[in-house]
């Protein structure tokens, strides 16, 4: 098969999936084709949808390839899909992820003691929706599970990998930078 033809396969293959494909999935749909071949064909096919200023671009998630819509695009999708209602995570629920995602492996107990209240529920919740899992236990007293997150939470985020996390030192110390004094707010005439 020509690389134009298997070009058009793999832009089927990914289009057709809901979840970024792998290049080992790839390859086992493409009889074993070299991953290198495809990770190059996914290239050219990523660079025609970026150079043809296309709707659509391919993306790297999680470990895998995926079709997503291009940045652009963004608002007039907001508008087309304005009544669908998108399950959104609570400030409890973005705090704790957020814990897990920068300290794992971490237990429930270590991320209580930095919440300062108890988080069955928001670990269960969490896990119900794939974002978090058990990763193993902890060697102390009582083999305390650790938790970790999953593919699943990189692709709810959008992310490649863990790396692609902003870094902790970015985030401003809530304390920081506010004044002692009250502004009152400014009246528009």
């Amino acid at each position: 098969m020509s690389e134009d033809n298997l070009k058009t396969v793999i832009e089927a293959l990914l289009f057709s999936s809901d979840k970024p494909l792998t290049l080992e999935q790839l390859k086992g749909a493409l009889d074993n084709l070299d991953t290198s071949l495809i990770r190059k064909l996914i290239e050219e096919l990523s660079r025609e949808y970026e150079n043809t200023n296309r709707g659509i671009r391919v993306s790297e998630i999680a470990g895998g390839f995926q079709m997503v819509t291009a940045p652009f695009s963004a608002p007039f999708l907001k508008k087309l899909y304005r009544q669908k209602k998108v399950e959104k995570l609570s400030k409890p629920a973005l705090e704790t992820l957020a814990m897990i995602a920068y300290k794992q492996p971490v237990t429930k107990t270590e991320i209580e003691s930095l919440r300062q209240v108890n988080v069955d529920g928001v670990i269960k919740s969490l896990a119900d929706k794939g974002l978090i899992r058990i990763a193993g236990r902890r060697k102390a007293p009582g083999r305390p599970h650790v938790y970790g997150t999953t593919r699943q939470f990189l692709e709810y985020f959008g992310l490649k990998s863990l790396e692609q996390l902003p870094k902790i030192e970015n985030f401003q110390n809530p304390t920081e930078g506010q004044k002692d004094e009250v502004k009152e707010p400014a009246l528009s005439n």
